[in-house]
């Protein structure tokens, strides 16, 4: 891919110390990773949005978290990516999802919101849910627990422990992504609808 090629490189979550370690904000915690390992510091703000701009390898990337609340991710990302003249296609947002395990995550290219709250508010702004996303397990509660409970709530220790491995192949999978192509990305993560932890 060429070396001009622009990305916009999004995580879902909630600003604030509060929702820090919490299940919704593992958006968040990729991009942190992503912005550890390839020097890109978060210090712009435009539109809601903490950014920064940089490259992954060959590719020019933006990192972007949205300062609205998950709810209303939709404005800055759309306004930011509007900005940039950057097409649906190449804003690839990373959000936690309660029909995943956690330890696995999943690539799409395009498609619903799942009652995911980001992603709803994105398709709303964009009209459409042409974008791709990388989906992170975060399992579903058990039955005692309601799902906003679960998702608001702060990983266990256990869980912690299982963080690591899918954040480091969740980075990978970015990569991949930006430098060699979504179906690329897609055809070496995606193993029955999951990746496995061990990567």
């Amino acid at each position: 891919m060429s070396d001009e090629t622009l990305w916009m490189i999004v995580g879902l979550g909630n600003p604030g110390s509060k929702y820090a370690k919490t299940r919704h904000n593992i958006g968040f915690m990729v991009i942190d990773r992503l912005e550890k390992k390839y020097d890109i510091a978060l210090t712009k703000n435009k539109f809601d949005n903490l950014f920064g701009m940089g490259k992954i390898e060959t590719a020019r990337v933006i990192l972007a978290k949205p300062m609205a609340f998950m709810n209303r991710s939709g404005m800055p990302i759309v306004a930011l990516a509007k900005y940039h003249k950057l097409k649906l296609d190449h804003v690839l947002t990373i959000h936690d999802d309660i029909d995943i395990i956690l330890g696995n995550f999943k690539i799409k290219a395009k498609g619903g919101h799942g009652g995911h709250n980001g992603l709803k508010s994105i398709i709303n702004t964009a009209g459409c849910g042409d974008f791709p996303r990388i989906r992170v397990g975060i399992g579903r509660p058990d039955a005692q627990i309601d799902v906003i409970s679960h998702v608001l709530g702060k990983f266990t220790t256990d869980e912690t422990k299982q963080l690591k491995p899918v954040l480091t192949g969740a980075v990978e999978a970015v990569k991949t992504m930006v430098t060699q192509g979504i179906t690329t990305s897609m055809n070496k993560f995606n193993r029955n609808g999951v990746e496995p932890v061990n990567l």
